[in-house]
């Protein structure tokens, strides 16, 4: 079996999800404290509700925001939604090409790499899409 290097790369993504180190823009790794918030995988059906080019946020399988501008700085969540471990908040990137930013209460980022699910616990405050193809 032929492996891309884009599959290898959201390989890659995933390792780094599960063990809660994500790569900020300028490359430096931030460690997400698990008390505050956590990423892990989210399921694949919430990014069928996630029509390109757009980012979209899910709170229990509502859609609670979607966005698709690209910004230099980041646009806010009014409703500062809160993720739970039993109800996370779900971010779809279906993006091809560009990175999205996720910006929480506390200021720490994760970035999501271009056609991402992941769940989110924590409060949300912000949303940032960069035409970076990379993290």
């Amino acid at each position: 079996m032929k492996t891309s290097r884009r599959t290898a790369k959201r390989v890659g993504w995933a390792a780094a999800l599960a063990t809660g180190l994500l790569a900020t823009s300028v490359g430096t790794a931030v460690a997400a404290p698990s008390s505050v918030h956590t990423a892990a995988t989210a399921p694949a059906q919430t990014a069928v509700n996630c029509a390109y080019p757009y980012v979209c946020l899910f709170k229990n399988g509502s859609r609670i925001g979607q966005f698709q501008d690209v910004t230099s700085g980041f646009q806010s969540l009014p409703s500062r939604p809160v993720g739970t471990s039993s109800s996370p908040i779900v971010v779809t990137n279906t993006r091809h090409d560009d990175v999205a930013y996720i910006r929480y209460a506390s200021g720490t980022t994760v970035c999501l790499p271009p056609e991402y699910t992941t769940s989110l616990t924590g409060t949300l405050t912000g949303i940032r899409i960069s035409s970076s193809a990379t993290c």
